[in-house]
């Protein structure tokens, strides 16, 4: 990205000037698989809870944290996630990212992005009526 989308866009990754208070003001605690980059703040008042944040490597879209980072962030455990991981599944499926609004999504037959074009009623439905 160049250095004036680093200056005024957000939704791409961290401003500039998020990267620097990051730098500045949160300790880094790991980062991801995808490249994603965790912090937690270097200071915090008396009866105050740890503030955590992740910057995005890339788009930024929440379903991009996995799950284990997404629990250290809400605070349900204190240790680098790693330290809490079961082993993998064979069974479990990488990351896919959200496809909604992309050409990608998810179109069933009769959406009007697909043609809008439906199976006819079969006659197989009755209205419900309030006398019966």
């Amino acid at each position: 990205m160049s250095i004036l989308g680093k200056i005024f866009t957000w939704w791409d990754g961290a401003t500039i000037g998020t990267l620097l208070w990051s730098s500045r003001n949160g300790e880094r605690i790991g980062t991801d698989a995808q490249g994603n980059a965790y912090f937690r703040s270097k200071k915090r008042g008396a009866g105050q809870r740890e503030r955590r944040w992740v910057i995005y490597n890339g788009a930024n879209d929440s379903s991009r944290v996995p799950a284990e980072w997404h629990g250290w962030l809400h605070g349900s455990f204190d240790d680098v996630p790693e330290s809490h991981l079961p082993p993998p599944r064979i069974w479990e499926a990488d990351y896919t990212p959200n496809a909604t609004g992309t050409v990608s999504a998810y179109r069933p037959a009769g959406a009007l992005e697909s043609g809008g074009k439906r199976a006819r009623a079969t006659g197989d439905y009755e209205a419900w009526s309030p006398d019966a």
